[in-house]
């Protein structure tokens, strides 16, 4: 049976550090770094009979903004749908239902968002960002 929880007890740091250290978006990412991700974040772990199988967190304000990050389903999961539910729970976290701007970023996997309504940034010229290299 498949569920998905907001509880960050729940959450098995070893598997998100195995998959997490080869992804491109997150390669290198240390354990200790990942706990601070999971405390700054509403983070959900997707479970398939307890066992966890992916995982999704939001940064936000509550009302104005929220930005989606780490999302994923490890592979031999991939092609069940779970990652539309992984995302449809995001959506209507009661504690996000206030939030106005959602955003993310994905190389591979628009596909999945534009089903939930996400579409290319409407005035990209207005956005900018800071890359900062450690």
């Amino acid at each position: 049976m498949i569920t998905i929880s907001t509880d960050k007890s729940k959450l098995d740091l070893d598997f998100l550090e195995n998959f997490l250290k080869d992804i491109y978006w997150a390669a290198g990412r240390t354990k200790a770094e990942i706990q601070i991700t999971i405390d700054a974040s509403i983070c959900f772990g997707l479970y398939l009979d307890d066992k966890q199988i992916g995982f999704a967190r939001v940064i936000t304000d509550y009302v104005v903004f929220a930005y989606v990050m780490d999302v994923f389903v490890t592979e031999q999961y991939r092609g069940n749908g779970y990652s539309s539910q992984l995302v449809d729970a995001m959506l209507n976290e009661p504690q996000l239902q206030q939030v106005k701007i959602w955003r993310l970023a994905s190389k591979d996997a628009q596909f999945l968002y534009e089903k939930f309504g996400f579409t290319s940034l409407a005035h990209p010229e207005r956005m900018m960002e800071k890359i900062v290299s450690r």
